[in-house]
């Protein structure tokens, strides 16, 4: 098996509103990789999409990361590793349940950081993202 997901017993498992946020610990051996740079919630166009609306960012950020994926011949079920910065850690776990519908499908090692502003005060979350390629 290319990947294996693990959740030590003796590490607690985050559950939001019924949702595993994350893998522990995810393995993988002789593979190729794709790092999808931070993706905000942007248009094609590079306009914002919901300015100061996280549940519509987190939607626009999932949207982006697919395209991400898609353009190297992968998916939301091939992240192994995902980094989110959001400028409000309570209202994105307020909206674990659109998280969990891009994210959850591969349920990637993940972790969340709340930082103070990210590149436009309208934008509140970014996710970078590490993708197994050829499974």
């Amino acid at each position: 098996m290319p990947v294996k997901k693990v959740q030590p017993d003796k590490l607690p498992q985050r559950v939001v509103n019924g949702h595993l946020l994350y893998s522990h610990v995810v393995v993988t051996t002789g593979q190729n990789f794709a790092f999808i740079s931070g993706q905000l919630a942007r248009a094609k166009d590079g306009s914002i999409v919901g300015p100061k609306d996280m549940r519509a960012q987190i939607k626009q950020v999932g949207e982006n990361l697919k395209a991400a994926l898609e353009s190297v011949g992968a998916t939301l079920s091939d992240l192994v590793k995902t980094t989110t910065f959001v400028t409000d850690i309570d209202e994105f776990f307020k909206h674990v349940d659109v998280r969990h519908d891009y994210l959850g499908v591969g349920l990637p090692a993940s972790t969340t950081v709340e930082v103070r502003r990210l590149s436009h005060p309208d934008l509140m979350v970014e996710i970078e993202a590490v993708a197994l390629l050829d499974r």
